[in-house]
């Protein structure tokens, strides 16, 4: 009788456990499940440039563009951007831009700017971007995917002059700049502005702002998530690109970045390459994430007007029924009341020269 009773409550035990393990189990995939829609609610969207704040080619005097379409990774087809100011430029600096404010076109000033000192620029829209194929960016390491194929495209299609090449990057682009130098150690230099060292840093650096340390149970899914979807490009990280080429790097990074914390960038690649002499490392305060080389005189003063102008609205702008109605409203006073002339002339002169004489060193 005792061993029967045993053996019922051994059944018993081993059925708890088989439905203990079932639910965590389960709760392991909805969790993963969870933290998957998260990063794609973050990263998989369509992103298009703000029609009234976009650049026009007429903004900027003697530059000239041509454009391109070359194919990425899975058959979408990419808009590219070949910009020239003058004759007799001496390399091409391939510019990638940053994540969720549409294609490279608000970096058009940047491209401006190298093309009016000696070098052509191709820039392009990346996957998800404005005039590029794609439902959605997909994520993080597109960029990097996109970078890889741009830069085969400069090399390789026969459309442009043989020339030494260098990169740029913002943010998203920073990231890519550098860790696309695994499969470009070609790359004779590369300048990186609020970057990252992985793709998964994003991510964490923008969800412990979010979640706090809520986030690291997410990490192992979404590290998965990037593996099976882009392989060696998720694998791959910026500091995995500078062992790999022999490129001049110059890490640009400001310490009150709420976006890309330092520590995922300049920090870490400072811990290493601190006595390299192939690297330039420009710790910067104040100076933000998005607007890291721009001179703030105007941008500050126009959204100064900017401010006193929704005082004088006879109607709450943030109610839902009024959204269109502010929509149209702000376009019309960007169209009115923005001097297009000083919106196209905001980077940091002396910043953008330092820049400059950087390239002129290492790239020839």
């Amino acid at each position: 009788m005792k061993k029967t009773q045993d053996k019922k409550k051994h059944s018993k035990l081993k059925i708890l456990g088989i439905v203990l393990l079932c639910l965590f189990i389960l709760m392991i995939v909805g969790w993963g499940a969870f933290s998957i829609s998260i990063y794609n609610e973050n990263f998989n969207q369509r992103f298009e440039s703000y029609e009234p704040l976009m650049f026009r080619v007429e903004d900027f005097e003697g530059l000239n563009l041509t454009e391109y379409e070359f194919t990425s990774d899975k058959g979408q087809k990419l808009a590219g951007y070949w910009y020239s100011a003058g004759e007799n430029q001496h390399g091409i600096i391939v510019l990638a831009h940053g994540f969720g404010g549409g294609g490279h076109n608000s970096y058009m000033d940047v491209a401006n700017f190298f093309a009016q000192h000696g070098y052509y620029v191709f820039t392009y829209d990346a996957t998800g971007n404005d005039k590029s194929e794609g439902e959605g960016v997909g994520g993080v390491p597109q960029g990097q995917i996109d970078l890889d194929y741009a830069v085969s495209f400069v090399e390789e299609s026969g459309d442009f002059p043989k020339l030494p090449i260098g990169l740029f990057g913002h943010s998203w682009g920073g990231y890519s700049v550098c860790s696309v130098l695994t499969f470009h150690p070609e790359v004779k230099a590369v300048i990186e502005c609020s970057g990252c060292n992985s793709s998964a840093d994003l991510f964490e650096g923008g969800g412990k702002k979010q979640a706090g340390d809520v986030i690291y149970t997410m990490m192992p899914f979404v590290r998965l998530h990037e593996l099976i979807h882009y392989g060696k490009y998720a694998a791959n990280s910026a500091l995995d690109g500078f062992e790999a080429s022999d490129a001049a790097i110059m890490v640009v990074h400001s310490e009150d970045d709420n976006v890309v914390s330092i520590e995922y960038g300049l920090e870490k690649y400072y811990e290493k390459y601190k006595d390299d002499p192939r690297f330039v490392f420009k710790r910067l305060k104040d100076k933000g994430h998005n607007h890291i080389y721009n001179d703030m005189s105007y941008i500050n003063a126009f959204n100064a007007e900017f401010d006193k102008w929704l005082t004088t609205l006879n109607y709450d702008y943030n109610a839902a029924e009024n959204k269109e109605r502010f929509i149209n409203d702000k376009s019309d006073y960007i169209h009115t009341h923005l001097d297009r002339n000083e919106w196209a002339n905001t980077l940091n002169e002396e910043m953008f020269n330092e820049f400059l004489a950087f390239y002129d060193k290492h790239i020839s």
